[in-house]
């Protein structure tokens, strides 16, 4: 068992004091967006015995486990963050594996480098993901119901939608909103921006259900991802609770802290709320057109204690526990990888007592036990 040191990515939507305040540090005065604990290239956690991904890599079975390993190949399948926004995140979408893969192939062919801004796909791999809130969370998930968008926009009153909104009325729902959705990415730029502009001024003013756009043009003040957010459910998760989003799910978080864990990806396409490149016929080709109700998920509680996050990914499974003083021990031995994460309390992983932040990796297969008061996440591979 590995006790982990991990980097936290300075992105500029980070809060300045909600990490620095999990960990009991003082703020740097700079944004710290993400806490990464895994074997991701990009900021592995390190340990005393050397880098996590190098540990892997060394001897992929003694750390990942033989089911592991013949169902993923030798690397660890999940990433793990502790994740803080202050300010809106772009508005995206994942792959799903086929599409991944295919995509990744014709990027590779075209001799597009994996650094160039105009690259979609990093990797040949999918990116369900789930977000867990640690304090209460926002953002937008999933389609509405095409009127009930239409309402949205149609209540700021500005002339410039009025076309977006007789399309939403339009039938099949999955048509009306790719239509929009293309409409909206495909504007003229100047024209978009005023739109924005007087969408914004009208939001402003009615406040209330219209009041988490406004705030996402006070940041994005031409973009018109702040149009087509309106297109999605605005989502408020109490601590405990979580959000999956599947591949094809248009989403963006808005603010708060939480832990997130996801397959080990980098595929990103880009809907809005961004300065990056937004590739339209791809998104357009990944986005799933069907209105769904957000899957905000609460644990199931087991015998043992565990609160397990149900969801329909192989690559991870996210559960937690809230341990009182003098509760009996909980066996954690499993014959997958796991890295365990301390939220508040003073639990003990084994040997390793954990303070709010700090975090263990655990070699599949390694006899542990926790004990103490506090709230520990696990994140492992599904069985």
């Amino acid at each position: 068992m590995d006790r982990l040191v991990n980097t936290v990515r300075p992105y500029a939507w980070g809060s300045t004091t909600a990490i620095p305040e999990l960990l009991g540090t003082a703020p740097t005065g700079e944004p710290q967006a993400e806490m990464w604990m895994g074997a991701h290239p990009g900021a592995p956690s390190r340990t005393e015995r050397g880098p996590l991904h190098e540990l892997i890599d060394a001897d992929p079975v003694r750390e990942l486990g033989e089911r592991t390993v013949e169902r993923f190949g030798p690397r660890l399948p999940f990433l793990f963050k502790i994740l803080a926004a202050a300010a809106p995140l772009s508005l995206q979408v994942h792959p799903d594996l086929d599409q991944a893969r295919a995509g990744f192939a014709a990027e590779e062919a075209a001799g597009i480098p994996i650094a160039a801004p105009h690259r979609t796909y990093k990797d040949a791999n999918h990116k369900p993901e789930l977000i867990c809130a640690l304090t209460p969370f926002e953002g937008f998930c999933g389609f509405r119901a095409p009127a009930d968008a239409a309402d949205l926009i149609a209540a700021l009153g500005v002339d410039s939608l009025k076309p977006y909104v007789d399309l939403l009325h339009a039938h099949p729902e999955e048509a009306a909103l790719r239509e929009v959705l293309t409409a909206l990415l495909t504007a003229d730029p100047e024209e978009m921006a005023h739109t924005v502009a007087e969408a914004t001024a009208a939001a402003d003013r009615l406040g209330g259900a219209h009041a988490p756009y406004a705030r996402l043009a006070h940041h994005y003040p031409s973009d018109p991802g702040v149009v087509a957010a309106m297109l999605l459910h605005h989502v408020r998760l109490k601590p405990g609770e979580a959000l999956y989003l599947g591949a094809g799910v248009p989403h963006a978080y808005l603010d708060g802290l939480g832990v997130e864990i996801m397959a080990n990806s980098d595929n990103v396409l880009r809907c809005g709320l961004t300065p990056k490149h937004v590739d339209v016929p791809e998104l357009l080709e990944v986005v799933r057109f069907d209105p769904a109700d957000p899957a905000v998920l609460r644990p199931e509680a087991s015998p043992s204690g565990e609160e397990v996050y149900e969801t329909p990914t192989d690559e991870f499974r996210l559960s937690r526990f809230v341990r009182a003083e003098g509760a009996a021990p909980n066996d954690l031995t499993a014959p997958t990888p796991q890295i365990l994460l301390a939220v508040a309390g003073s639990p003990t992983a084994g040997d390793l007592p954990l303070a709010p932040g700090e975090s263990v990796f655990v070699p599949a297969g390694e006899r542990i036990q926790l004990t103490g008061a506090g709230t520990v996440f696990r994140a492992t591979v599904a069985a």
